[in-house]
């Protein structure tokens, strides 16, 4: 999949690209039918939502399960970003997000890259997220909101909120988030949040604002992740567990485009239960590690 020159001024300009139905109903049912036994398991990596048993997100799935190990090496989802950096990415972080009817919590206003930078010493934000629709996404059941834009302003004053949900974020102020959805367009585009059906996707920017409400629907909204980031930007400090922030920068493998629905050979290293070292983790960078060795 080549990015047309249309859509990479469009991610210049906005800091996203949606592409609705990018995934058949066949190839998104491989990876929902995987999902209720994953979320089941009681592990680090699946972290759940304050006081309450719906998860809220799972952690590196392409680990232990083969549908979202092959989601992981799909030419759909990372080719783009390859051909963006002009350069192999690895994977960075993978998440599968819960927003449970009636239970999904907000996401507050945040950066990734700003989390990345403060919580991994990601040197830049050579690094982005690319988003499939599991359900269907509607106005009520909290669907993800940009500022388009807001990438331009590069990294932005954050916070350490470590009580509103369970899943610490480095947050924006609102005061700031005002700012930047006035210069965005105020109430004409100010804000948008793309919907659609299940299998869509959305490649967003490192620097781009965003949040998602609550989900007081009665309809789930789930959604995965693949943070990749350019090989060269390999994250320095072990700060967080690996099952969250990966420490292998080998470059991902692309399957065949049918990957999904035909049976491929993938590595599922943590298939046997999470190790002990995915649990570790150091406040000292990476080359000073290797120093003290």
């Amino acid at each position: 999949m080549k990015l047309t020159p249309e859509q990479l001024e469009q991610f210049d300009r906005d800091g996203y690209l949606f592409f609705p139905g990018h995934f058949s109903p066949e190839e998104t049912r491989a990876l929902t039918d995987a999902v209720p036994e994953l979320y089941s398991r009681r592990e680090a990596y699946n972290v759940r939502e304050k006081g309450k048993d719906a998860v809220r997100t799972n952690f590196a799935a392409h680990m232990y399960s083969t549908p979202f190990a092959k989601l992981a090496r799909h030419p759909r989802m990372v080719q783009p970003v390859m051909d963006l950096f002009d350069e192999e990415v690895y994977m960075h972080q993978f998440k599968i997000n819960g927003k449970a009817a009636f239970e999904g919590d907000v996401w507050q206003w945040h950066q990734d890259y700003g989390t990345w930078m403060n919580d991994d010493l990601m040197p830049t934000e050579r690094a982005m997220n690319v988003a499939i629709f599991l359900d269907d996404v509607n106005d009520y059941n909290g669907p993800l909101m940009f500022i388009p834009g807001s990438h331009k302003k590069g990294v932005v004053d954050a916070k350490h909120d470590l009580t509103t949900t369970s899943y610490p974020l480095w947050t924006v102020d609102n005061d700031l988030i005002g700012q930047l959805v006035e210069r965005a367009g105020g109430k004409n585009g100010g804000i948008v949040a793309p919907r659609g059906p299940a299998g869509s996707m959305i490649l967003f920017h490192s620097c781009l604002v965003h949040a998602s409400g609550s989900n007081l629907s009665p309809w789930h909204r789930v959604a995965v992740y693949l943070s990749l980031c350019a090989v060269s930007n390999h994250i320095r400090r072990p700060k967080r567990p690996e099952y969250i922030a990966h420490r292998d920068f080998t470059p991902i493998g692309l399957l065949p485009d049918d990957c999904l629905l035909k049976d491929y050979d993938v590595d599922l290293p943590w298939k046997d239960g999470l190790p002990a070292s995915a649990l570790q983790t150091s406040s000292v960078p990476f080359d000073e590690m290797k120093k003290a060795a």
